[in-house]
């Protein structure tokens, strides 16, 4: 890798060990990869078709010898193919003569016509898009965006008791706990990782315009669709038989937008938290020799969530300009997917940056518990609702005209509640039940809610 402090993107400079992992699926190299995987395999599933004559089917041996082309694929490798480019100036067509050389050196001269027999180059290229992505987002993001989640499960669990003031419109209002505030965006998490992990990626291999009519004039008794069908079904993805030149892109754009899905929770999130710092709820813990501002040396910024939320809404940004343009090509074909499409991975690794950070930033955080009650004692209006609720309860028929004449622009204290509620008439039991009751109690079921699926 060049050196990152020369790096036009902060992915590949200042973030560049965050997000290395996704170097095996998006780099240039990694692309190389893919399409001579795809190649092989395209070979490979020629050779066991019984009307194709010309090309038998290979031993056990012969068809490892071949694999290991792309399986042992390393940057040399990658190295002698943008060469090979820089005389055909056409990036797969560098790789077909790649791989003719791989197949010179084990006495297979005989295949060179059949790599990329009857083929257009993007047959090859939205099969090695869609592999790059698929695989990155099942066994990179999702794993990390489930780590969040874990992250968050522990918070919920261990708070599930802890009585906080609400917010609504920014304005004092029933109380609830710090857990199930946290089990919300659990559960909505939750909803979008089920739908990401259920989710399949289509590809194309019908030649240049969609009509495998180079195959068909080549080999008409062959079923070419059913060929098709076990080709792509054979790389984890699923056939989509009626296309243009190119896969329409339609099916990685829903997997854009789950991810865009996911990281408007994940903002939400990360300004909840921030919020809750800026109150004092919560705390964070000193990291030794971290400076928090240059100029105000008592601060701890709430940096990483800070951060997530900046790396979120670039990612979603550019995920929502993809999810834009891929769909549209003019007529059968045009190039303006093509460098689109190859920023896919920049869109993926800043919303897995933000993942890192929020991990990081919850890794931090303590909850004040003392700061939470002091907060509550100071909001003694939040129980106007559950007075007003067993007024309307045993009768009255002016319940929150009484309580909006007591509490609105007062300041409410324990005393002011005791002594509104004696004056009520209302049974006794009642009576009783909202004189003892404190904002600290009046969290309905919300514990009960933390297990919930």
């Amino acid at each position: 890798m060049s050196e990152p402090l020369k790096a036009i993107s902060p992915l590949d400079g200042r973030y560049s060990k965050s997000t290395e992992n996704l170097s095996d699926y998006f780099s240039e190299h990694a692309l190389i990869r893919y399409r001579t995987k795809v190649e092989i395999e395209y070979l490979i599933a020629l050779s066991i078709e019984k009307e194709i004559q010309e090309l038998k089917p290979f031993s056990e041996k012969d068809k490892e010898k071949l694999r290991k082309i792309y399986t042992s694929f390393n940057i040399d490798d990658s190295k002698r193919v943008k060469a090979i480019e820089v005389a055909t100036n056409h990036d797969v067509k560098a790789v077909e003569y790649f791989i003719r050389e791989k197949l010179e050196k084990i006495n297979k001269k005989r295949l060179f016509p059949w790599i990329h027999f009857a083929l257009t180059s993007e047959d090859i290229n939205n099969l090695s898009y869609s592999l790059m992505w698929q695989e990155a987002f099942k066994k990179e993001f999702l794993p990390k965006l489930n780590e969040v989640i874990k992250k968050l499960k522990t918070i919920s669990k261990q708070f599930a008791n802890t009585p906080m003031l609400s917010l609504t419109h920014g304005q004092s209002a029933t109380p609830t706990t710090f857990g199930k505030e946290i089990k919300v965006f659990i559960h909505r998490l939750n909803r979008q990782s089920s739908q990401m992990k259920k989710h399949t990626l289509l590809g194309k291999f019908s030649g240049a315009t969609g009509t495998w009519a180079a195959h068909s004039i080549a080999y008409p008794k062959v079923d070419w669709l059913q060929f098709t069908r076990k080709l792509v079904s054979s790389l984890g993805l699923e056939p989509n038989l009626i296309t243009t030149q190119i896969e329409p892109h339609d099916s990685v754009v829903e997997s854009y937008h789950s991810i865009i899905r996911s990281n408007n929770i994940l903002t939400d999130l990360c300004r909840d938290i921030w919020s809750y710092v800026s109150r004092g709820i919560l705390k964070q813990k000193k990291i030794p020799g971290e400076v928090g501002s240059s100029t105000m040396p008592h601060k701890i910024n709430p940096i990483q969530f800070e951060n997530a939320e900046g790396n979120l809404g670039l990612a979603t940004a550019i995920f929502d300009h993809l999810s834009n343009k891929l769909p549209i090509s003019r007529m059968q074909r045009d190039l303006t997917d093509s460098t689109t499409l190859r920023n896919q991975g920049v869109a993926m690794g800043y919303s897995y940056l933000a993942c890192k950070n929020i991990l990081k930033g919850l890794a931090r955080i303590t909850v004040d518990k003392t700061k939470m009650k002091t907060e509550l004692d100071s909001h003694w209006e939040v129980l106007a609702e559950a007075i007003q609720t067993i007024l309307r309860k045993t009768g009255s028929d002016n319940a929150y005209e009484q309580l909006k004449n007591m509490t609105q622009g007062t300041e409410i204290t324990q005393s002011t509640i005791v002594e509104f509620v004696k004056l009520l008439h209302i049974p006794k039991e009642e009576k009783d039940k909202l004189i003892t009751l404190t904002p600290q109690e009046y969290i309905g079921i919300a514990p009960k809610l933390i297990d919930m699926k």
